[in-house]
């Protein structure tokens, strides 16, 4: 059955987001999609704007195959071949679904940690991102409507209202707090088990209203290297490389992780542990789209939350550079609004947010809808 709402998505993604030109090539990769639907329209569309589409269309069960079994060499060669052809195009389209969310749940870490170095960071991190007009999205499959607590009907209605969203009010609405964010010297977070304090003076602060994500919604920067000092404790679940992590809490020493507890202290450990940048922060960020209120161990909605904030162990963008360079990119989200515990951001001596709820003046039309 044709639904406009596919249409309308496909258009959005190759205008708004790629902004895709005559000419240019469009790589559009799927993963376990439960029908083309999406990926023929991206296709068609682009052909339309007289543009060259190529699609990659994966299963997670070959990829699972493909980790578990993998050497060094076999990583690297894939690693090779992929990042080969993303050097090919000049706008990138991911689509991911899952008919199991937790497919990788049983790769062991090793493996993962071959993939993320040979594979991910050579394709993604050193091509995709520094290179292309990308943007990503996941794909409203049972098994999402699923982990957000949602009928499938539900969650499809729920997901095409999030992600075509009204991004042009987006970004003016987010121009305040980027300001106010590009004066600031010192960040303070407070929430239950959360007493956190850094500085992002001199980082740049980037604006996202539909480029790069579909949903879309914050603001972001990173902490300058090593001025985190304190405690935080996360209250949204994360899954990370197929595991699902609660009750993550870390302490931080001069930029760097020193205690690290959740569910899984031992597997939080080990990725942390990945390679020298694991343990500090690249990124921390706002979240302000309040269409979206709940977790749903889904790191691309769960990081635009409304009232929410998170921070970042890992690579740094280089779009907001802090100098930190990691296999690992890893967004947990902690969300203030008080049927969470509340919580307060301060920005030097100015308290910015109390409860979810911006306080300045400037900033009453992030509040809208919360």
């Amino acid at each position: 059955m044709h639904d406009p709402r596919i249409d309308k998505l496909a258009d959005l993604l190759l205008d708004h987001s790629c902004r895709i030109k005559r000419g240019e090539r469009v790589l559009i990769e799927a993963f376990d999609l439960p029908e083309a639907t999406l990926v023929c329209r991206l296709v068609e569309g682009a052909a339309e704007r007289g543009a060259v589409p190529l699609v990659s269309w994966k299963s997670n069960d070959v990829l699972r195959s493909l980790y578990r079994t993998a050497s060094e060499e076999s990583m690297k060669l894939a690693g090779e071949f992929e990042s080969a052809r993303m050097e090919q195009v000049q706008a990138y389209i991911g689509v991911r679904g899952a008919a199991n969310s937790s497919q990788f749940a049983d790769v062991p870490h090793e493996k993962m940690d071959l993939y993320q170095q040979h594979w991910w960071k050579a394709v993604h991190t050193d091509v995709r991102i520094a290179k292309t007009k990308w943007v990503v999205l996941r794909y409203p499959t049972d098994s999402f409507a699923q982990a957000a607590n949602m009928s499938t009907t539900a969650f499809e209605d729920f997901y095409f209202d999030v992600c075509t969203a009204d991004y042009a009010a987006m970004k003016e609405a987010q121009k305040p707090l980027a300001e106010r964010m590009r004066k600031t010297d010192r960040v303070r977070l407070v929430a239950p088990g959360t007493e956190l304090e850094f500085s992002i003076k001199g980082i740049p602060v980037i604006e996202c209203w539909g480029e790069r994500n579909i949903p879309d919604g914050e603001v972001f920067t990173a902490p300058v290297r090593d001025s985190i000092n304190g405690r935080i404790r996360f209250n949204a679940q994360s899954r990370y490389q197929g595991t699902v992590f609660d009750n993550i809490e870390f302490e931080f020493k001069a930029g760097k992780v020193v205690s690290a507890k959740a569910n899984e202290t031992e597997k939080i450990n080990k990725i942390l542990d990945s390679d020298d940048g694991g343990r500090y922060c690249g990124e921390f960020a706002i979240g302000v789209n309040n269409r979206i209120r709940h977790p749903m161990l889904d790191t691309l909605f769960d990081e635009k939350i409304g009232g929410s904030i998170h921070l970042t162990p890992g690579n740094a963008y280089e779009t907001a550079d802090n100098g930190n360079r990691s296999r690992i990119h890893w967004d947990l989200v902690l969300i203030q609004r008080p049927d969470y515990g509340g919580g307060e951001i301060w920005f030097d001596d100015t308290l910015v947010r109390k409860d979810g709820r911006f306080v300045p003046s400037d900033l009453q039309g992030l509040n809208e809808g919360l």
